[in-house]
């Protein structure tokens, strides 16, 4: 949908003040993003998966009846335990907190590697009335066996295995998902991400931007390119419910259950309801709706739905965005701070003609997410160009203008020779500790060019930092810089290390609601956290 900018500035305006008011059930030390999955061991990985039906909770209260992938026990008789831990799960600095269940929404991330022979055994505990069930992996040569033969691929029957075989043949994000009456079994939650990892990383992307801040990636690169190299990354997964749906096909399974304990030799009728129209009234981001998505991953309040949606970042490290439309229709992604560059559709890099070596993919600032279409994109933030030192430097006193490193600077700025402060200007300059690393240095020391409000009277809601600069300041007396105001003890505070806040939504505004109440739905806040605050995934 296209925008006019004041419905654009309507749209910022009403989720910033909803914002204010909804985040408050926040609980604090919130988890951040990352691509977290399970691996299957390494060299030759193999994945036990269950289809099973369980429940998905939404912001609005409401449980959702919903079928799902989860780790399992390949065989194991219907009705047995298939609670089963999996071979390994990443990235490792996750390990200590992650968890697979039985049934998930998205089902468990698959991580491998370029090269690796990965087969993965899907065993069917659906209820009897769903049938058979499957699973397919476009983008992949896929050999399956046991099972019965389906209109896709083969199907497991209930209480019955299948087993898929392929090689990760090339590097990049996939999608999976049932294979078996798609049009309802998608819907229901049946689908997942598989990321494969390059082989061979580019040896130049070991030096990156963390410094001594904890390593977060599942690889240095996204591909076996060095241009792909990236400090963070995140996976969204796009998908859209239609509840009334889900609620014909419980009352469906109920039926079938009445039926079988009145006469154990009852035939259930297989599940058919109507997929057409389609109203879909919540619309989720790796499984859940805002403002869930931006809290804990692996929190005991979503058993069902581990994964979540609150990317954060440094100024000047690079976030690569893996992004899958796991829906039937299109879901545009709309992000705020900067352009991404895309890198890669569907596993395959887009290069330039000329060369065959420069990235030559699109600068976005809207995801299209096109239905069963997977994107790689790298992002960053810097401040470049703002005509105005984000980080708050001017002080009484200080030189005027880029005076880098003059007399009297206490933080000064060596440029690069792409104009930021990075180890290249400055060998001494370590990332998440020295202040003002990856600052662009044209702008240090510039006073904003407004005269900054009282802080005493100036609204300090859950994301505001508490100044129009980057981070906690902490002035001179006597400064006519803008004074840090952070809320008082006692009240929430979803913006604790005073970064900028950029919310990431739907361009469908219907997409930003839960069952038609706004805000919800497909929006998340993208936090560019001040370089010396710890961005920690395992709190």
């Amino acid at each position: 949908m296209k925008h006019s900018f004041k419905t654009h500035l309507r749209v910022i305006l009403q989720s910033l003040v909803c914002l204010i008011v909804i985040l408050v059930c926040f609980r604090p030390g919130v988890t951040l993003a990352s691509a977290p999955g399970i691996t299957g061991g390494r060299a030759t990985p193999v994945f036990n998966l269950v289809a099973s039906a369980g429940t998905s909770s939404q912001p609005d209260g409401a449980s959702v009846y919903t079928w799902g992938y989860g780790c399992g026990k390949a065989g194991a008789a219907p009705g047995a335990s298939l609670a089963v831990a999996p071979a390994g799960f990443a990235p490792a600095a996750l390990a200590s907190i992650s968890t697979c269940p039985i049934m998930q929404l998205p089902g468990p991330t698959l991580i491998v590697t370029e090269g690796d022979r990965v087969t993965v055994t899907l065993a069917n505990e659906l209820p009897v009335a769903a049938g058979n069930t499957s699973i397919i992996f476009p983008g992949f040569k896929v050999t399956a066996t046991q099972g019965v033969a389906g209109v896709l691929t083969r199907e497991a029957v209930r209480g019955a295995t299948v087993t898929y075989t392929f090689v990760a043949s090339a590097p990049g994000t996939y999608s999976y998902h049932s294979g078996t009456q798609a049009e309802l079994q998608v819907e229901m939650g049946l689908y997942g991400a598989v990321i494969v990892l390059p082989k061979t990383p580019p040896a130049n992307c070991q030096t990156n931007a963390l410094g001594t801040q904890t390593d977060y990636r599942l690889a240095s690169s996204a591909y076996d390119h060095p241009q792909t190299c990236y400090d963070r990354e995140y996976l969204f997964q796009l998908m859209e419910m239609d509840s009334t749906i889900h609620t014909a096909t419980l009352q469906q399974v109920q039926d079938c259950n009445l039926a079988v304990s009145a006469n154990p030799a009852a035939v259930c009728v297989p599940i058919a309801v109507k997929t057409e129209p389609y109203h879909p009234n919540y619309f989720l981001i790796n499984g859940r709706s805002m403002p869930d998505d931006m809290d804990a991953q692996f929190s005991p309040a979503y058993p069902n739905q581990p994964y979540n949606g609150n990317p954060h970042l440094h100024p000047g490290e690079t976030m690569l965005i893996r992004e899958i439309g796991q829906g039937r229709i299109q879901h545009p992604l709309h992000i705020h701070g900067n352009h991404a560059r895309v890198i890669a559709r569907d596993g395959t890099m887009l290069l330039s003609t000329v060369d065959q070596t420069s990235l030559a993919g699109p600068l976005i600032f809207t995801f299209p997410t096109v239905s069963g279409q997977t994107v790689d994109a790298l992002f960053q933030w810097t401040g470049k160009g703002l005509n105005w030192d984000v980080y708050g430097h001017t002080y009484a006193g200080a030189p005027v203008g880029p005076s880098n490193a003059g007399s009297g600077d206490p933080s000064p700025c060596y440029p690069d020779i792409n104009g930021f402060y990075t180890r290249d200007s400055n060998p001494a300059a370590t990332p998440g500790v020295t202040p003002n690393y990856g600052e662009w240095c044209a702008d240090h020391n510039k006073a904003i060019p407004i005269t900054p409000p009282d802080p005493t009277i100036v609204a300090n809601g859950l994301w505001y930092g508490g100044t129009p600069y980057l981070g906690l300041q902490t002035i001179p007396s006597g400064s006519a810089q803008f004074i840090s105001t952070p809320r008082p003890p006692g009240f929430a505070n979803q913006n604790p290390g005073a970064g900028y806040a950029f919310m990431w939504h739907s361009h469908d505004e219907r997409e930003i609601t839960t069952n038609d109440v706004f805000p919800g739905g497909m929006m998340m806040m993208m936090i560019i956290d001040p370089p010396a605050a710890k961005i920690d995934e395992t709190q």
